[in-house]
């Protein structure tokens, strides 16, 4: 059960530095993509859609955290290595589903949410956001086996 908790404590640690870190990302590549307005202006168009937009994303890098979880268990591949390329593949994989926040967002138009499928620069974001998950997901849910060798080495 440790391992468990260790795991999606470390997705949600993850998914809240993504969350804090996007004014500056959306600084640096100039778009105003932000998964946290996504999230939380779907809740609420109210002034908390910030703080519900980042719980929810916390707990979503939770529930990824635990697939982590069951993967390194199952997959033959260094941990730090299987979380960035899990994070990365959920990106590709899941980056279509932008069309659907694209049509059918309630808040969408608005200056939080700008359209994400046909924008090379939200892709580009999004690569770096889920790169930037990955490597720490890997590194907060370490086994304490791995940092043993680590510390050792």
């Amino acid at each position: 059960m440790r391992g468990r908790l260790r795991s999606a404590a470390a997705g949600a640690a993850a998914a809240t530095v993504w969350g804090l870190q996007e004014p500056l990302d959306r600084r640096a590549f100039r778009y105003g993509y932000s998964d946290v307005a996504i999230l939380g202006k779907g809740i609420t168009r109210g002034r908390l859609w910030w703080p519900a937009g980042l719980a929810v994303h916390a707990a979503n890098g939770a529930l990824f955290g635990l697939a982590f979880h069951e993967a390194r268990r199952r997959l033959p591949y260094p941990e730090r290595r299987l979380a960035l390329g899990l994070a990365l593949a959920e990106h590709v994989a899941l980056y279509p589903l932008s069309g659907l926040v694209d049509r059918f967002h309630p808040a969408r138009g608005d200056a939080g949410l700008p359209p994400l499928l046909t924008s090379p620069r939200a892709f580009a974001q999004a690569t770096w956001r889920h790169t930037l998950f990955g490597i720490l997901l890997g590194r907060f849910a370490a086994s304490d086996e791995h940092e043993n060798v680590l510390i050792s080495s």
